[in-house]
């Protein structure tokens, strides 16, 4: 039985016994038995469990997990203390520390300068930052490898769920899987009577960024809409 320690637990409990996310866990119990697969088994719900459903604020969704080793840490574009940035992390804070004002560690400070391991996004989290991916787990050096698993299926729920509620949010979608969600989210919205901030822009990857990616003010926008809508901003500032 998954559980995940907060309200998460009740409100996908239903999905979680759905024949497809059954199917998905034999699937995943077979793929960490017989080949590396990240994030490790505890940590595939971690972004679950740092932010809780009531206390999302922002969803940041990605595409899937990091598939080299010690990076993956179950928060889309997050890595563990003491690693490297990867390259779409780097362009992520390139990004923001272009968006003046937000925060005084990267302000006037190219992200690749700062020491690796600043990286670790956990502070996101815990502000009502879910980093979500479109699929949860992936083979060690096979990106995508668990793509039409099942993942999309708990995912486009998750975010159907989220988008319903009365709180207004801010989703903002980074890469083509991630931004095919966005009818989905207007959808949820137009149920629920709820006008939330949806931004699309391409993968912050270095195969995708500079075709949009930069410019994107992901940051300010964010917080200026959650400020508009009576919420606390989030402090983006890792440091």
């Amino acid at each position: 039985m998954i559980r995940i320690g907060n309200d998460w637990d009740e409100v996908l409990k239903n999905e979680f016994e759905k024949e497809y996310f059954l199917e998905l866990r034999e699937f995943l119990k077979e793929e960490y038995s017989i080949a590396t697969v990240y994030p490790p088994a505890e940590d595939i719900f971690r972004a679950f469990a740092l932010t809780s459903y009531n206390d999302t604020k922002v969803v940041i969704l990605g595409q899937d997990p990091y598939h080299e080793p010690g990076q993956a840490q179950g928060l889309a574009f997050s890595v563990p203390e003491g690693t490297p940035y990867p390259p779409s992390l780097r362009n992520i804070f390139k990004e923001l520390s272009e968006d003046a004002g937000l925060t005084g560690r990267f302000k006037g400070k190219a992200a690749p300068e700062a020491e690796p391991g600043d990286g670790i996004l956990v502070p996101w989290a815990k502000q009502g930052v879910l980093l979500l991916n479109t699929a949860l787990t992936v083979r060690a050096h096979e990106a995508a490898s668990h793509k039409g698993k099942g993942w999309e299926i708990f995912t486009d729920e998750v975010i159907r769920l989220l988008a319903e509620r009365n709180k207004p949010l801010v989703f903002i979608l980074w890469g083509a899987p991630a931004g095919k969600k966005k009818d989905l989210i207007l959808a949820a919205q137009a149920k629920a009577g709820t006008k939330h901030l949806i931004i699309t822009a391409p993968h912050p990857s270095p195969l995708s960024a500079h075709r949009g990616f930069f410019g994107g003010r992901y940051y300010s926008r964010c917080n200026y809409f959650l400020c508009d809508n009576g919420q606390e901003p989030i402090c983006w500032d890792i440091g």
